[in-house]
């Protein structure tokens, strides 16, 4: 099994180091447009090797896109104009729908799987690449129905055997919602609160001094990275700002409540918030 990662940072870094060690892939090849990826890829030996995209193809079984969801739209066409029957093309990004939609009528179609592997960390760059990082964690596959069913299996496998995941499937509008309410609202209220506490507090060094595991743990989102965000935050503009909408009403409410000195109202919304360790906790 011969497998190209193309997009060589946390995502596709991780990918590549566990499908390696896991036996999954015999043999696992690089693609990036960075040079300085390239070499720390090779340095940290997250590939096998690395070679030109068209080269890569040829060579694959499993060709894996890891880049930003704005390039992967122009991308995703192009690597499926160059494959053969039994190669399949897959992606991992946050958003589904416009992915999905730039092949809906390609040729190749059912080459093609959406997938999204429900992981990562703050970090960006081959460096930030993570052992185990999948182990556990939820892959979500998309419009399956509309992709050849053995390429489907083969990657199924890839995500069950090789990283270690579970499976569950949606169609990429559906997976777009849900990404919004449990992933995209995440990191802009992380980006919020880290700006508004930089321009509220300008001295840095009470900043440091003063931050609790609490502030730390919210703030967290904020250090990834906004070239790989702004993409995601646009192509998921619509249902990003209906989770906004319903999330700034939250806070006004709760505003009114502490304004008013309804602070057993108040209590009773922290509540009914308190119920979010059930789910999360399953």
């Amino acid at each position: 099994m011969n497998i190209s990662v193309v997009g060589l940072g946390l995502i596709g870094g991780s990918m590549a180091l566990s499908l390696k060690e896991s036996g999954f892939a015999d043999s696992v090849i690089g693609v990036d447009n960075k040079t300085e990826h390239v070499i720390k890829a090779l340095e940290l030996q997250l590939v096998d090797r690395v070679a030109l995209l068209n080269d890569a193809i040829k060579q694959s079984d499993i060709i894996i896109l890891a880049v930003p969801v704005d390039a992967l739209v122009k991308l995703l066409p192009e690597v499926l104009n160059h494959v053969s029957e039994n190669q399949v093309v897959i992606e991992v990004g946050s958003t589904k729908k416009p992915a999905v939609d730039s092949v809906r009528n390609h040729p190749n179609r059912g080459n093609f799987i959406a997938t999204h592997p429900m992981a990562g960390t703050e970090f960006s760059g081959p460096e930030a690449a993570i052992r185990n990082l999948f182990d556990n964690k939820t892959c979500v596959l998309c419009d399956v129905q509309d992709s050849k069913p053995a390429l489907v299996q083969m990657i199924e496998k890839m995500y069950t055997e090789g990283l270690k995941m579970r499976l569950t499937y949606l169609d990429s509008a559906a997976h777009d919602v849900h990404t919004a309410y449990i992933s995209h609202i995440s990191h802009i209220c992380s980006f919020a609160l880290a700006a508004t506490v930089l321009e509220k507090e300008k001295d840095e060094e009470s900043i440091f001094n003063l931050a609790s595991s609490g502030f730390e743990s919210t703030v967290r989102l904020a250090k990834s990275n906004p070239d790989t965000w702004i993409p995601i935050f646009r192509q998921n503009q619509d249902n990003i700002i209906d989770v906004l909408d319903e999330y700034i009403n939250t806070l006004l409410k709760f505003k009114g409540l502490m304004l008013a000195d309804g602070y057993d109202k108040f209590k009773d919304y922290l509540t009914q918030a308190n119920d979010i360790k059930r789910i999360l906790n399953k």
